[in-house]
């Protein structure tokens, strides 16, 4: 008779953790260690058990999502803020917590009379997205070169592809790649403008203005007029640039020269731009 006792025990054990809460205090009865079989159901995030703690249900809204949590009704809101880390990733220092008004860490659900299917509203950023927010400044002007470096280079580019198949005018000055030159005392010549009719540039550096002469006219343009300088090295021509002065608020009033030599590209935008720096 003692063995079939002995062997019906397990069977007893097995019924209880099946069982739920009217079996549980049986099963605890006869031993400590099968006890434990049936609380993780009762344990949230692997913390503490909340079992026999009064508990609430609350609805946390953060970022346009919706999460459901139970907690117990005399947690504090220090301790709501942990779970809500746990469910979203947003730590208890970046968060701000709201149910009729900003909730106290201090004081417990009960005290500030959460009830259940209250909504918590959290507001706050992932350390993620701040430093998303907070890239260098050196980093987004890479990322924007990298966009432009995308586009369809100006020289190919159909406006300007007509004027540069005539080819370099044969009166064009002699260019240095790679190098760099204060502006020359005499005017720079010999090159095309967008209509393809040959342009000269003078700077008249006592009189602040850019002269921009054809064979029609000359326009005297002051220098603190112009918006922009816009360049370009020509394809296969790399010593020599395409380059546009914007008159006005617009690209559309840019005033377009080709075959521009190299060496004196810097130095016609540091002077139209007021930066001085060959002279």
């Amino acid at each position: 008779m003692e063995a079939e006792v002995t062997q019906k025990v397990p069977e007893v054990l097995c019924e209880a953790a099946g069982q739920g809460d009217e079996a549980g205090s049986e099963a605890t009865s006869l031993t400590d260690g099968e006890s434990t079989s049936a609380e993780p159901a009762a344990v949230s995030n692997g913390e503490e058990s909340d079992e026999g703690k009064e508990m609430v249900d609350v609805k946390i809204i953060w970022n346009k999502n919706k999460y459901d949590l139970k907690i117990p009704l005399d947690g504090t809101g220090a301790k709501l803020k942990e779970k809500i880390h746990a469910l979203t990733g947003l730590p208890p220092a970046m968060q701000k917590v709201m149910y009729k008004g900003l909730l106290p860490e201090e004081k417990t659900l009960r005290e500030i009379k959460v009830t259940n299917g209250a909504k918590i509203m959290v507001v706050g950023s992932t350390i993620n997205d701040v430093l998303a927010v907070n890239t260098p400044k050196e980093v987004i002007q890479q990322e924007v070169k990298a966009e432009e470096n995308k586009k369809e280079p100006l020289c190919r580019q159909k406006q300007h592809r007509k004027v540069l198949d005539k080819g370099k005018p044969d009166d064009v000055m002699s260019s240095i790649k790679g190098a760099k030159e204060r502006l020359p005392t005499v005017p720079l010549s010999g090159m095309y403008n967008k209509s393809g009719g040959k342009v000269r540039l003078t700077f008249k550096l006592e009189q602040d203005q850019l002269w921009i002469g054809t064979k029609e006219r000359t326009e005297k343009i002051p220098m603190g007029s112009i918006k922009n300088v816009v360049t370009e090295p020509i394809e296969g021509h790399e010593d020599y640039h395409m380059m546009a002065f914007q008159l006005g608020p617009t690209e559309a009033s840019q005033y377009w020269v080709y075959w521009v030599p190299a060496q004196f590209v810097d130095a016609i935008k540091d002077t139209v731009l007021g930066k001085w720096q060959y002279f």
